[in-house]
């Protein structure tokens, strides 16, 4: 199984992908994808699509995962920023139905670290244990590694609220590496 990892952004998005094999994590890739160049807003969300169709023609991933929107002070800023999932969403194409899957950042970090308020560096030097010694460019790289990991930790824990009490949040019930692996 091939999980493509997203952190997304108007600006710029991160990217990951690693491979499933048994209970074995392999890295495969990653990046950065910058859209800045373009000033114009809704031009940049037909450059963000066609850079995700691109990503998904080359690695050809069974599944991706997202980090979910987070809180921002700035409408204007969420907006944009929802407009860019959306288009990176678009971008998978028509395979992708029931295979889109997002995380809170805090269970993205509790997932990877142990604990959800792990810092970025503590994410990045437990994401170093466990690929190898991986030279990320912008912490946007590192935290797709992360979101992609934290999606292979939490695969088939339902997706969202449909498995889940009313009042219950669908984030707080994910699989650390020490519970994966202590099996």
């Amino acid at each position: 199984m091939i999980i493509l990892g997203i952190d997304p952004g108007s600006r710029k998005t991160g990217w990951a992908i690693i491979e499933i094999q048994g209970r074995k994590f392999n890295y495969i890739a990653s990046g950065v994808l910058r859209f800045d160049k373009t000033p114009e807003f809704l031009d940049r969300l037909v450059i963000i699509s066609a850079s995700i169709k691109e990503l998904v023609e080359k690695y050809q991933p069974t599944e991706v995962s997202f980090e979910s929107l987070i809180y921002v002070q700035s409408i204007p800023a969420l907006s944009k920023l929802a407009q860019a999932r959306g288009a990176m969403i678009a971008g998978l194409g028509d395979g992708y139905q029931g295979k889109v899957f997002e995380y809170a950042p805090s269970l993205i970090k509790s997932s990877v670290s142990g604990h959800g308020q792990s810092t970025k560096e503590g994410v990045e030097k437990t994401l170093k244990m466990i690929f190898g010694n991986i030279k990320f460019k912008t912490n946007d790289e590192s935290d797709a590694l992360a979101i992609a990991l934290c999606h292979a930790l939490n695969r088939g824990k339902g997706r969202g609220q449909s498995t889940q009490k009313k009042g219950q949040s669908s984030y707080s019930k994910g699989r650390t590496l020490k519970q994966v692996f202590s099996k």
